[in-house]
């Protein structure tokens, strides 16, 4: 067996059901999930019939690098979005099964397995970064986001000691769970890193496309780029995704788009490594990525939730506004964990505790008395969360 699994953590939801155990919530409530980011708007009809009509062709093999059709639209969309010079779809772009799957297989890439690399990561953050590096033999450094500041990551912290061993800094912008989205300045800076270390930068952006209506859409990592006149993209991979954008987690649709001369070495892993996109979600990914009449609906719906949340909430819970994503990362009284179980055993609300989300680093776990809510489901459910909790608010100890 590969001894590195035993290095992995369980996961944020494995430790979630191993908090509740055996113990069942309120009878008297519905359950109502807040806890995980998984979309539940209804999947857009002309991406149902855009997959349907192209079953004909699982009866062939995909190719590694996608369609040309698929891999132009991308670079369509890249361009429009992000105020790109036209992107060459045959080497800066290439369609992947999901974020995660791509995350993990580039990390693989990136890293020497032999060499005991460092990757540098935000804390909190999404798990798979962690287990990605360990996977391939890397040491994770969490950068800790600092409440006084926003949550924001100081990559001045990282000692030069770190950067000197680091192949890959991972970046989640529009941020999970904090909603934060990196500045120009803070790109700047990360840039000039990775001149002077020659480490790469992989920009998660997978919440890009939830953002507030009377704000600018967040800048990307592509865009800050080109913005420098960094030509080629140098050592910058950006992930993009369906699943958050157009409502189809379950399509397992997203893209890496940046350096050619990196594709090229992570196109030559993927090759072997057997992810293809299935020919039938490449049409329907094409059809997604040509509408954003679907996204703008998107929008406004979770617009919808975010505002009424705050705005009930509020006065009895310290929330601030994200930049983006549809994400609360919440301060709530005493131990996050204790918090998260009283609230789903007796009203059937289930949050995720923020301390499951981040790692003990340097004297302290950010996430620590957080939890992340994640307002995924509908208005009126999300109109029946709000009772509940300021039910429970009222009668939990401050």
């Amino acid at each position: 067996m590969n001894p590195r699994l035993d290095t992995l953590q369980p996961y944020p939801f494995e430790r979630w059901r191993s908090l509740i155990g055996a113990q069942s919530p309120c009878p008297d409530h519905t359950p109502i999930a807040l806890s995980i980011g998984e979309p539940r708007h209804p999947t857009p009809r002309f991406i149902q019939e855009a997959l349907c009509a192209h079953l004909d062709e699982l009866a062939r093999y995909p190719q590694t690098l996608g369609s040309q059709v698929l891999r132009e639209t991308l670079a369509g969309w890249l361009e429009h979005r992000f105020h790109l010079p036209p992107l060459d779809p045959d080497t800066e772009i290439l369609p992947t099964l999901g974020s995660r799957e791509a995350l993990f297989s580039l990390t693989q890439t990136l890293l020497d397995p032999g060499a005991e690399e460092r990757v540098v990561c935000p804390n909190p953050f999404y798990q798979i970064y962690e287990g990605a590096t360990l996977l391939a033999g890397g040491r994770p450094y969490f950068v800790n986001a600092d409440p006084a500041q926003g949550y924001r990551i100081d990559y001045s912290q990282v000692p030069e000691s770190v950067w000197t061993h680091t192949r890959l800094v991972f970046i989640c912008s529009p941020g999970n769970p904090t909603g934060g989205v990196l500045s120009m300045e803070e790109w700047t800076r990360l840039f000039a890193l990775s001149d002077r270390y020659g480490f790469t930068l992989v920009s998660d952006e997978c919440y890009s496309e939830i953002y507030p209506l009377d704000s600018a859409p967040p800048l990307g990592g592509l865009e800050a780029a080109q913005r420098l006149g960094r030509s080629g993209y140098p050592r910058l991979l950006v992930m993009g995704s369906l699943s958050k954008r157009s409502n189809v987690p379950g399509l397992r649709s997203a893209f890496v788009a940046g350096d050619r001369h990196l594709l090229r070495r992570f196109a030559l892993y993927r090759t072997y490594h057997g992810s293809a996109m299935n020919p039938a979600v490449q049409a329907a990914s094409v059809a997604a990525w040509r509408d954003e009449t679907h996204v703008q609906e998107n929008r406004r719906l979770y617009q919808a939730k975010m505002t009424r949340f705050y705005d009930c909430v509020h006065p009895h819970l310290p929330l601030v506004r994200p930049q983006a994503g549809f994400y609360y990362w919440v301060q709530v009284p005493g131990s996050d964990t204790d918090f998260a179980r009283a609230l789903y055993l007796k009203r059937n609300v289930a949050v995720l505790p923020g301390s499951y989300l981040a790692r003990t680093a340097h004297g302290f776990n950010p996430g620590t008395g957080q939890v992340r809510i994640a307002l995924v489901g509908s208005l009126e459910e999300t109109g029946e969360a709000i009772e509940r909790l300021l039910d429970f608010l009222a009668h939990y100890p401050s």
